[in-house]
């Protein structure tokens, strides 16, 4: 009981910056990590060909869709957790959490099951052309075998991090990422494994991150405990945890359909052009990584304030975070644009490769100023348990705007088009944003006058 008091003092009497920035840190190492061992992924196989490089930009919407899964139950248990552990049920919130773990893991086994037994459609419906099919299939077929554990850690990671245990949630992905990124050269090199290697290293680090994160809640380190006899077949319960967490299986599983959408369209203009926008996505990714790092430390520091209705740390942390993501990104992408063609060189030199991910990224570049509006505005209202607004603000940047663009502009601007659709898509969706987050801010501080 003494450390369940600590951990609620520590989350509602810590000044707000401070423990934003405390959580933050691990995070925000947590997610570098992760898109480097991506980039990793990326650029290892990158030097066996142009069509493996373009494998890899398929196969990552596959990863997309199996963690757009795990994000749902993960965010959703641990909202629902947070705000219990903020009004001090642990009893409930250990429900929540077990709920979510155990569904997880069903539903990545059977999506693990479903796609290798539908390995060659699902890679041609993914946007393989003839000559990457036969790299995605092997490389998505290892992807497929780790799907159970990527959907379960999901779940895991965002528990400890919705209880303010960022520490330890970085330990788990930190161990399986480091060890990605030490396999795949000895993989796909040493053992002359191929593309291949890539699959069993990442493969191989997804399931050891899970037992890490796995052995913190057997040691009983969180408030909140995974467990068989917590498990609720309640639908109520189990609807509250999809219906919270249901904006992050939009926003990432639409993510995952606009990049499958791209890469088809992108596939008449070549292998080239497939493999220059994944590089570029990936290069974006990592500089807003930084940024999803601090969403991410102030998710919990919400979740939990909204549950305890302290309002005025709410809004404080709303404003700080949207402000401090929006400096960070500005600096990041202004270092990326100078230096794009540098960096898209890095993974391959072919002229068409670093013209078209050159142009990609700058475009990228000059719309991600509006990435943290949009950020902050989905996790606020995710965290505070507001689902209709934060699924619609989830599905407006890749739903009502990317994939349309990406459709129809090359048809007009040819290359250009998939070029400048995502930035477009990311301007958009801030112009809906920015409306709800003000108006929810003048209600917080209506909420905290009303308690004075």
């Amino acid at each position: 009981m003494k450390s369940n008091t600590k951990q609620f003092d520590k989350m509602t009497k810590t000044p707000v910056k401070r423990l934003i920035n405390t959580l933050a840190v691990p995070t925000i190492i947590s997610m570098m990590v992760t898109i480097i061992y991506n980039l990793a992924d990326t650029y290892f196989v990158s030097k066996i060909s142009v069509a493996a490089s373009g494998a890899t930009g398929i196969v990552f919407s596959l990863m997309g869709i199996i963690q757009a899964i795990g994000f749902m139950f993960g965010h959703g248990s641990g909202s629902c957790a947070g705000r219990k552990l903020g009004a001090q049920d642990i009893e409930a919130a250990g429900r929540y959490c077990s709920t979510g773990f155990f569904t997880a893991l069903g539903f990545g086994m059977a999506i693990s099951l479903f796609g290798l037994l539908f390995l060659t459609p699902l890679m041609s419906a993914l946007g393989s052309t003839a000559t990457i099919l036969p790299y995605s299939k092997t490389y998505g077929m290892y992807i497929l075998i780790a799907a159970p554990a990527m959907t379960a850690a999901c779940v895991l990671n965002n528990i400890l991090r919705y209880e303010g245990m960022a520490s330890l949630a970085m330990i788990g992905l930190l161990s399986g990422a480091v060890l990605n990124i030490a396999l795949d050269p000895i993989m796909i090199f040493l053992f002359d494994m191929g593309i291949a290697g890539a699959g069993v290293a990442t493969a191989v680090s997804q399931y050891i991150s899970l037992a890490i994160l796995y052995s913190v809640f057997y040691r009983g380190k969180p408030q909140s405990r995974i467990s068989l006899k917590l498990f609720s077949t309640d639908p109520r319960l189990l609807w509250e945890i999809v219906s919270t967490g249901a904006p992050s299986l939009a926003r990432q599983g639409l993510s995952s359909i606009s990049t499958m959408i791209m890469n088809l369209q992108a596939a008449a203009y070549g292998d080239e052009c497939i493999a220059a926008m994944s590089i570029s996505a990936r290069c974006i990714m990592f500089i807003f990584s930084i940024c999803l790092g601090i969403g991410q430390g102030f998710q919990p520091v919400c979740s939990f304030n909204y549950g305890a209705q302290l309002y005025g740390r709410v809004r404080e942390a709303i404003k700080y975070s949207w402000a401090m993501c929006t400096a960070v990104m500005a600096v990041l992408a202004s270092v990326l644009f100078a230096f794009a063609p540098t960096v898209i060189a890095l993974f391959r030199s072919e002229a068409a490769v670093v013209d078209i991910g050159t142009a990609a990224t700058r475009f990228g570049c000059c719309a991600m100023l509006f990435l943290p509006t949009i950020m902050i505005a989905n996790m606020t209202f995710q965290c505070v348990g507001r689902a209709g607004v934060s699924f619609l603000l989830a599905c407006a940047q890749n739903g009502l705007f990317f994939i349309p663009l990406v459709l129809i502009l090359p048809r007009f601007i040819g290359v250009t088009g998939i070029e400048v659709a995502q930035p477009l898509g990311f301007v958009l969706s801030a112009a809906i944003a920015v409306p709800y987050l003000l108006k929810f801010l003048k209600e917080l501080t209506a909420r905290q006058n009303d308690e004075l």
